[in-house]
């Protein structure tokens, strides 16, 4: 079916809800969907896929009809028009001929899950090439391979994890037109995919960067827990619920911080015996009381942040030189905001020398904001040793 589908398919989903007398959030509290989904589905902006239509046209009790307008393929061009990628690569890369095998999907996976585990080691301005790359190779298989629906569906899944790689390394990078743009990416290929843990955590995405760019971001990461959470495995409801503790925190909204926090430490705890996604290998009680640290130093409650953030860098390994260096930045905001200058210095003298020569623009920017806030102490030899070498070190 063509693209014409679409508003009817839509029209049709806005007529059966009016008679329903369902709000829009009305209905995406019963089929499971972000109400913003629903109504780029409504408006025709959005494709459905197949399991949203079944699952909206069970919503609304059609009984059939209106699954039957939704497209029942796999959805190829709006995802590559999205990405706004040119899907051309060298031959060496993935190149998998026209017919797509079913094992074809998980061997890109394993090798996704590989090349993840560099971010541990390397900044954004040194991965955002290689993971567009591969984020093109799998955008031309869907583009121009052949194969059934089901191994489709698991193209598109890979596709979004790729491309959420690559927006956070252009995030880490400072490309930030770039990092929204992949993020778009990744949230049309989970939807078509019908996975709804990989496209809230696409949302968490932007609004992270949302956040750090000054913009509102409430309301997306609220819509990414409610978009994940029906089917999410208890890491991916820990990560989301951490970040979003974290943009309440980042709001000064200490309860809500302390509630998702909570929430996020406990889902660690919950027994499940699905297998976490590989997305989420990372997310651990360590994890946990780094992002517990974090918000209390930017609640401006140092006496809770400090022993936390204490406890966990002693434990945390030098080879994760760009993370280590922002987080011992807000154990030195902590210590700063007890007046304890000279140990501020001292721990941002270690993230400074930690982050040189990690292509990644965020431990500059905690750095700079840290020295802006140590301005009225300008005078004091160890704020001073600081200033220089942070100047000489972002010289070299």
């Amino acid at each position: 079916m063509h693209d014409s589908a679409t508003p009817r398919f839509g029209d049709q989903m806005r007529r059966l809800r009016a008679e329903r007398g369902l709000s829009l959030r009305e209905l995406a509290r019963v089929a499971f969907y972000g109400k913003s989904y629903l109504h780029e589905l409504e408006t025709g902006a959005k494709e459905p896929t197949q399991q949203a239509a079944l699952r909206i046209d069970g919503a609304l009790g059609a009984d059939g009809a209106l699954a039957a307008l939704a497209q029942t393929g796999v959805r190829r061009r709006a995802v590559i028009a999205h990405a706004g990628i040119a899907v051309v690569l060298p031959e060496a890369i993935l190149d998998y001929g026209r017919r797509v095998s079913a094992d074809v999907p998980q061997q890109i996976a394993d090798r996704t899950a590989r090349l993840r585990r560099i971010d541990d080691y390397l900044g954004g301005a040194d991965t955002y090439q290689m993971y567009t790359a591969e984020l093109n190779s799998t955008l031309r298989l869907i583009q121009d391979g052949s194969y059934p629906d089901g191994t489709g569906r698991a193209l598109l899944s890979v596709c979004a994890e790729q491309a959420q790689m690559a927006g956070w390394a252009a995030f880490d990078a400072g490309r930030y037109d770039e990092a929204e743009r992949l993020y778009g990416t990744s949230l049309t290929a989970a939807r078509d995919a019908g996975d709804a843990p990989l496209a809230g955590n696409a949302m968490a995405f932007v609004a992270y960067q949302d956040l750090a760019l000054g913009r509102p971001a409430t309301a997306t990461i609220v819509e990414a827990c409610e978009t994940a959470d029906p089917t999410a495995t208890p890491s991916v409801r820990a990560l989301l619920h951490m970040r979003r503790a974290w943009i309440h925190a980042v709001h000064g909204q200490p309860e809500d911080a302390e509630r998702h926090l909570d929430i996020g430490v406990t889902c660690l705890t919950d027994q499940d015996d699905r297998p976490e996604p590989d997305w989420v290998y990372w997310v651990d009680q360590q994890e946990a009381e780094i992002m517990t640290g974090r918000c209390w130093t930017v609640l401006r409650r140092p006496l809770r942040a400090i022993p936390v953030l204490e406890s966990v860098l002693r434990r945390y390994d030098d080879t994760h030189a760009r993370d280590k260096a922002l987080y011992l930045s807000w154990l030195a905001d902590a210590y700063l905001d007890v007046n304890e200058i000279e140990q501020c210095c001292v721990t941002a003298e270690k993230a400074v020398r930690l982050s040189s020569g990690v292509a990644s623009v965020r431990p500059k920017q905690r750095i700079e904001a840290l020295l802006t806030r140590l301005a009225p102490h300008a005078g004091l030899s160890c704020v001073a040793e600081l200033r220089d070498l942070t100047t000489t070190r972002s010289a070299r």
